[in-house]
């Protein structure tokens, strides 16, 4: 009997070999390499045996190769090298007619802004656009630094203008560099737009930024005064914390290093910080977006119906989310619909006030279940008697209501809703946190007993006062707030005095 082979059995493998990578792939694969391990000699000895052997190159290879050679021209002890390079690998690159992209307009920006080439770096940004590609923030960044570190005022502001142009906002390195810049060449308006561009771009400023400040407001400020009465227009029109007007007052400025109380009083000068609002345009613009989405979403004559009522009923201080706190913490088997919970609510915000009352939005199937029942029927009808509620129809969303009011009237707003919802993304605002900040009352209850937490007493954002005086917040690595450093600069003679020098002024 034939003993059978054991190829006649063997199974096929589908196991595939393992292939080689091609020259290129093989190439970006080390190229690769060398950029994670920040090995700019390795990456340089790959190129020129990719080089000798005739190696296909790619937009890939060259970007890697730019970014290794950008990320050490900083380096004294790899820069000439890396500049050498650099600029080689970008002129091999343009000469296969390989079209840069963002990522190496930046690298070829920063090797130019190292050897102090702002002109050529600027240039090859504006460049971007033969490619149709959209240059970032970062694409300006060597060119607007180096021109700040030479002094080129003038040519720093256009690379400003074209960032711009391009819809890109500055952030704090740039708008601090622009301050110094100007600063250090005596311009002494442009140090204080940019000194409110770094006011809107961010509530505190970095050690080095806060440097520059002082720096500026010890030896360099510049006398520039304010009439009294458009300041104090200026500031409540703003919404608090500044006036845009310009410096106010004479003599040199006091800057010194402090804390600000729990209740937003300096230590320093003793000056009551503001817990600052959006401004008028921002706030009508607000009150459009919601009023335009409502319209979208609910029953146009039933909130063109609440609009005509708030027109005529303007005079509340606090809107009340009754639904929110009605229902608050009710998710157990006897829960319900608290009208204790909201009463209370009622009667603080009652007396916080000064006796007046506030205005509970509610949907009107809430309203009648709870005047249905028995126990709750007086208080309710007490709340009407006294115009507390305002009901919403069927089929309405309260939460356009209770926003659209706030906004509208300027007013608190009580309810612990996030406002993360769908509906509040819409609105795209970029002031949305601050408006929160400045009128969002939260509240919770312990044991029965409410407690409210009301809007600080004071925001964390770079404040100019009526005075002319300036407060900066530092960056704090605690969470205890009373820790904060912050910057105190004051001037003798500021916009109070100045008044009561017109005042005797014949």
């Amino acid at each position: 009997m034939a003993t059978p082979s054991h190829h006649q059995n063997a199974i096929p493998s589908t196991k595939k070999k393992k292939t080689h990578k091609n020259p290129e792939a093989n190439f970006l694969y080390e190229l690769n390499s060398c950029s994670k391990s920040k090995d700019l000699k390795g990456a340089i000895s790959l190129y020129d045996s990719a080089l000798s052997s005739n190696t296909r190159l790619n937009q890939s290879h060259f970007n890697t190769l730019l970014y290794l050679c950008s990320t050490f021209a900083t380096d004294p002890d790899s820069k000439d090298l890396a500049l050498r390079y650099g600029f080689r690998v970008f002129d091999h690159m343009m000469a296969l007619n390989i079209h840069p992209n963002e990522a190496s307009i930046t690298s070829i920006a920063r090797l130019s802004a190292a050897k102090g080439d702002g002109d050529y770096a600027f240039e090859m940004v504006k460049k971007l656009g033969d490619y149709q590609v959209s240059p970032r923030l970062r694409t300006y960044e060597p060119a607007l630094f180096c021109f700040c570190q030479k002094l080129e005022a003038e040519k720093a502001y256009e690379v400003e203008e074209d960032i711009d142009k391009m819809g890109l906002s500055l952030e704090e390195p740039q708008i601090a560099a622009l301050l110094k810049l100007s600063a250090d060449t005596g311009r002494g308006e442009r140090v204080y737009n940019y000194l409110h561009k770094l006011r809107r771009s961010v509530r505190w400023v970095s050690e080095e930024t806060c440097k520059v400040l002082e720096d500026w407001f010890c030896c360099k400020a510049s006398e520039i005064g304010s009439d009294v009465g458009s300041v104090k227009e200026a500031i409540l029109r703003n919404g608090g914390g500044w006036h845009g007007l310009g410096w106010i007052g004479e003599g040199k400025w006091v800057v010194k290093k402090g804390n600000v109380k729990p209740n937003g009083r300096c230590c320093c000068c003793g000056e009551q910080l503001d817990c600052v609002d959006i401004d008028d345009v921002e706030t009508e613009k607000f009150a459009l977006s919601v009023a335009g989405l409502a319209l979208e979403r609910e029953v146009k004559a039933n909130f063109r119906e609440f609009q005509d009522w708030l027109e005529k009923n303007a005079d509340y201080e606090a809107i009340v989310d009754g639904a929110n706190i009605g229902l608050y913490q009710q998710n157990f088997a006897e829960g319900g619909f608290s009208v204790l919970q909201l009463n209370a609510v009622i009667k603080e915000m009652y007396t916080r006030s000064g006796n007046k009352w506030p205005l509970v939005i509610l949907h009107n199937k809430r309203v009648r279940a709870l005047l249905e029942n028995p126990s709750h029927r007086k208080l309710v009808e007490e709340w009407m008697a006294n115009g507390v509620l305002y009901t919403t129809p069927h089929g309405s969303n309260d939460d356009w209501y209770w926003l659209y009011a706030t906004v509208k009237l300027r007013c608190l707003l009580v309810t612990n809703d996030e406002m993360r919802d769908h509906i509040f993304e819409l609105l795209g605002s970029s002031f949305f946190l601050k408006w929160k900040e400045r009128h969002q009352v939260r509240y919770t209850f312990l044991k029965g007993a409410l407690k409210l937490q009301m809007p600080p007493a004071y925001s964390i954002v770079i404040q100019e006062s009526e005075k002319g005086s300036w407060h900066v917040p530092i960056v704090c690595e605690s969470d205890e707030e009373s820790l904060r450093s912050w910057l105190c600069i004051t001037k003798p003679g500021g916009c109070e005095d100045e008044g009561k020098r017109k005042e005797r002024s014949p």
